[in-house]
Protein backbone atom coordinates (compact mmCIF):
# COMPACT_ATOMS: atom_id res chain seq x y z
CA UNK A 1 0.00 0.00 0.00
CA UNK A 2 2.43 2.89 0.99
CA UNK A 3 5.85 2.13 -0.11
CA UNK A 4 7.51 2.35 3.54
CA UNK A 5 4.65 0.08 4.88
CA UNK A 6 3.93 -3.70 4.99
CA UNK A 7 1.23 -4.79 3.60
CA UNK A 8 0.08 -6.21 6.87
CA UNK A 9 0.67 -3.36 9.34
CA UNK A 10 -1.55 -0.75 6.66
CA UNK A 11 -4.55 -3.82 7.69
CA UNK A 12 -3.78 -4.28 10.93
CA UNK A 13 -3.87 -0.18 11.51
CA UNK A 14 -7.23 -0.32 8.78
CA UNK A 15 -9.22 -2.74 11.46
CA UNK A 16 -8.24 -0.84 14.74
CA UNK A 17 -9.46 2.49 12.89
CA UNK A 18 -12.38 0.42 12.17
CA UNK A 19 -12.64 -1.10 16.00
CA UNK A 20 -12.09 2.24 17.23
CA UNK A 21 -15.12 3.89 15.34
CA UNK A 22 -17.09 1.10 16.22
CA UNK A 23 -17.71 -1.07 13.30
CA UNK A 24 -16.02 -4.81 12.66
CA UNK A 25 -13.55 -5.21 10.23
CA UNK A 26 -11.61 -8.10 9.73
CA UNK A 27 -9.54 -9.97 7.15
CA UNK A 28 -11.22 -12.48 4.84
CA UNK A 29 -8.40 -13.31 2.49
CA UNK A 30 -4.42 -12.68 3.03
CA UNK A 31 -1.92 -11.54 0.60
CA UNK A 32 1.70 -11.04 0.61
CA UNK A 33 2.31 -10.06 4.14
CA UNK A 34 5.02 -6.98 2.99
CA UNK A 35 4.46 -6.21 -0.60
CA UNK A 36 0.59 -7.44 -1.62
CA UNK A 37 -2.13 -4.55 -2.53
CA UNK A 38 -5.37 -4.71 -0.40
CA UNK A 39 -9.31 -3.79 -1.27
CA UNK A 40 -11.83 -2.79 1.07
CA UNK A 41 -15.29 -4.09 1.21
CA UNK A 42 -17.26 -2.11 3.06
CA UNK A 43 -20.91 -3.96 4.02
CA UNK A 44 -23.56 -1.53 5.42
CA UNK A 45 -25.61 -5.36 6.78
CA UNK A 46 -28.83 -4.29 5.00
CA UNK A 47 -27.88 -6.32 1.58
CA UNK A 48 -25.33 -3.30 0.37
CA UNK A 49 -21.99 -2.69 -0.26
CA UNK A 50 -19.49 -1.21 -1.75
CA UNK A 51 -15.81 -2.12 -2.98
CA UNK A 52 -12.72 0.78 -2.35
CA UNK A 53 -9.80 -0.46 -4.65
CA UNK A 54 -6.21 1.25 -5.17
CA UNK A 55 -6.29 3.86 -7.91
CA UNK A 56 -4.28 2.48 -10.49
CA UNK A 57 -3.27 6.53 -11.12
CA UNK A 58 -2.28 7.48 -7.44
CA UNK A 59 1.49 7.59 -8.27
CA UNK A 60 2.18 10.31 -6.32
CA UNK A 61 0.05 10.24 -2.90
CA UNK A 62 -2.03 6.95 -2.51
CA UNK A 63 -5.57 6.71 -3.30
CA UNK A 64 -8.78 4.69 -3.77
CA UNK A 65 -11.56 4.53 -6.47
CA UNK A 66 -14.60 3.08 -4.95
CA UNK A 67 -16.78 0.47 -7.12
CA UNK A 68 -19.55 0.31 -8.49
CA UNK A 69 -19.31 4.16 -8.66
CA UNK A 70 -18.47 6.84 -6.26
CA UNK A 71 -21.19 7.35 -3.53
CA UNK A 72 -23.03 3.96 -5.08
CA UNK A 73 -24.25 1.06 -2.99
CA UNK A 74 -24.60 -2.31 -4.75
CA UNK A 75 -25.79 -6.03 -3.86
CA UNK A 76 -23.26 -7.89 -1.79
CA UNK A 77 -23.22 -10.28 -4.13
CA UNK A 78 -21.87 -7.92 -7.36
CA UNK A 79 -19.04 -6.99 -4.67
CA UNK A 80 -18.53 -10.50 -3.72
CA UNK A 81 -18.31 -11.59 -7.40
CA UNK A 82 -16.11 -8.42 -8.25
CA UNK A 83 -13.80 -9.66 -5.17
CA UNK A 84 -13.75 -13.14 -6.01
CA UNK A 85 -12.65 -12.03 -9.97
CA UNK A 86 -9.93 -10.15 -8.73
CA UNK A 87 -8.59 -13.24 -6.61
CA UNK A 88 -8.79 -15.20 -9.18
CA UNK A 89 -5.88 -13.20 -11.01
CA UNK A 90 -4.15 -11.61 -8.01
CA UNK A 91 -3.14 -14.53 -5.17
CA UNK A 92 -1.06 -11.71 -3.17
CA UNK A 93 -4.20 -9.75 -3.05
CA UNK A 94 -5.73 -8.99 0.36
CA UNK A 95 -9.27 -8.60 1.46
CA UNK A 96 -9.96 -6.50 4.40
CA UNK A 97 -14.43 -6.52 5.04
CA UNK A 98 -15.51 -3.45 7.31
CA UNK A 99 -18.86 -4.08 8.57
CA UNK A 100 -20.48 -0.76 9.54
CA UNK A 101 -24.12 0.35 9.72
CA UNK A 102 -23.34 3.44 8.42
CA UNK A 103 -21.24 2.59 5.58
CA UNK A 104 -18.33 4.08 7.05
CA UNK A 105 -14.41 2.93 5.20
CA UNK A 106 -12.18 4.27 7.69
CA UNK A 107 -9.58 4.83 5.16
CA UNK A 108 -6.92 7.83 5.29
CA UNK A 109 -6.03 7.90 2.29
CA UNK A 110 -8.29 9.80 -0.39
CA UNK A 111 -11.70 8.49 -1.70
CA UNK A 112 -11.71 9.50 -5.31
CA UNK A 113 -15.34 10.85 -5.72
CA UNK A 114 -15.77 12.11 -2.00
Amino acid sequence: MNERLPTWLWVDALMRRASLGGAFGYVAAKGDKERGDAIVKVARLDGRAALFVRSPLSMDSPSFDWLPNAGEWAEEREIDELIQRRRSYDPDLWVVEIEDREGRHFLTEAVNGE
